[in-house]
């Protein structure tokens, strides 16, 4: 695994200043993956924003801008990872002084990263080629991963969260909306996609076969699919069977509305 840091005076370049805020930032890295390695950008406050590479391009991009009302944006390290699997990028910020863990960036979904009284937000931009997987997190921000080629991971925990791919896709929130529609219904493991204020809508291929849980407290339950129910049936709960069965879907919320479609 080759860890690196990109020095601030190689990676970012002045873009001017945003109105009543410090000076704005730019952050570039790009490389050539291969179909089925994996892009990772994780984010705290800001958004995070994936689209297919335009043209049939090649190459992941990523950019991110920086922008502070308060305070130093150069506090803020975008820190890079290459490795095996493919590439992680992370915000970094300053680690509080009573923090018990130092903020670093780590390969996988889990990573560590507090802050306090920080109000720098990093907003990602991130080009990715057909067959190359993303998995994106941000915190405090919108998640989208849109027109994509491959599977997807998108999480976010103020904000909402819309993906669209060919392949097969999981996200989650905890204040905003989920809105996903994948091309693929041939996962192995349990597949989540789960709110606690905001609504899920789930557009999944016509031919669709998986065990299903479902639950909201304040909000309705709809479905385009014949289901076989298991045990009791209710307005704001169900579980049952689509198709055959033989993988599973969980989907919960506690205020909003879950949708689950069949993509024309």
């Amino acid at each position: 695994m080759r860890r690196t840091t990109v020095a601030p005076m190689l990676t970012v370049l002045a873009l001017g200043v945003w109105p009543g805020a410090a000076q704005a930032q730019d952050f570039r890295w790009h490389g050539r993956l291969a179909a089925g390695k994996r892009v990772e950008v994780k984010g705290v406050n800001g958004d995070v924003r994936a689209t297919l590479a335009t043209g049939g391009g090649s190459e992941v991009e990523v950019t991110a801008a920086k922008h502070a009302r308060r305070s130093d944006t150069s506090d803020v390290k975008i820190e890079v990872i290459e490795h095996e699997g493919g590439v992680t990028i992370c915000a970094v910020y300053p680690t509080p002084r009573r923090a018990r863990k130092e903020n670093t960036c780590e390969v996988g979904d889990s990573w560590h990263s507090n802050t306090e009284d920080n109000d720098v937000t990093v907003d990602f931009d991130v080009r990715i080629p057909a067959g190359v997987l993303f998995n994106g997190q941000t915190v405090n921000g919108e998640m989208s991963a849109e027109g994509l080629k491959a599977d997807v991971k998108a999480s976010t925990v103020n904000g909402s969260v819309r993906v669209t791919t060919t392949g097969v896709a999981e996200a989650s929130t905890v204040n905003g909306s989920v809105y996903v529609e994948m091309g693929r219904a041939d996962w192995t493991s349990e597949l989540e996609f789960s709110t606690v204020n905001g609504g899920i809508t789930l557009i999944l291929p016509s031919k669709l076969d998986t065990e299903v849980r479902a639950s909201t407290v304040n909000g309705d339950l709809v479905t385009d699919y014949p289901m076989t129910i298991t045990g009791r049936f209710g307005r704001r709960r169900m579980q049952g069977t689509i198709g055959s069965g033989g993988r599973s879907l969980s989907l919960s919320t506690v205020n909003g509305e879950i949708r689950l479609k069949k993509s024309t």
